[in-house]
């Protein structure tokens, strides 16, 4: 198994659009990418804890690769909107690939810079990629939201 992680709005939608997934194993929500040790939801949504709300995919590289996620996650939201998407503002929605290996990185940033030059998006491209860190779980609450409580979208 593989590991992906994705910052891309709301965490709830982002997680039910990969828990989809074909070759998807395993997803679950978190946060990434601050400096708060074992961050809450209520401190993560103040936006002065630096992280984002992200989906951690486990997928099978013989049955998906990763090109196929960035896709779907390229698809699934805004990434020329810089922290917000939709309704939702503050750093802790910004749009981020965070890397697993140096080969993640590369493809990452070959489909931003192709993406950018392909006209697709009126507007620059803010996604950032970084090295993964801490995968800080959230509560259980929010794993699995939509499977829980129906729905499949946070946007309006």
């Amino acid at each position: 198994m593989a590991t992906a992680t994705f910052g891309a709005g709301c965490f709830w939608g982002v997680e039910e659009a990969f828990a989809k997934t074909p070759g998807v194993t395993k997803t679950a929500v978190g946060y990434m990418g601050g400096h708060l040790q074992n961050p809450t939801y209520e401190a993560v949504c103040t936006d002065r804890t630096g992280h984002a709300e992200v989906v951690q995919v486990e997928f099978d590289p013989n049955q998906i690769g990763f090109e196929r996620l960035l896709e779907i996650f390229w698809a699934i939201h805004d990434p020329t909107t810089l922290n917000r998407q939709g309704p939702d503002v503050g750093a802790q929605y910004r749009s981020a690939v965070f890397y697993h290996d140096e080969s993640q990185r590369e493809v990452a940033a070959a489909m931003k810079d192709q993406l950018q030059s392909s006209g697709r998006f009126r507007r620059p491209i803010v996604t950032e990629i970084s090295p993964a860190a801490t995968f800080w779980r959230a509560e259980e609450y929010h794993q699995k939201y939509f499977q829980k409580h129906g729905g499949s979208s946070c946007h309006l």
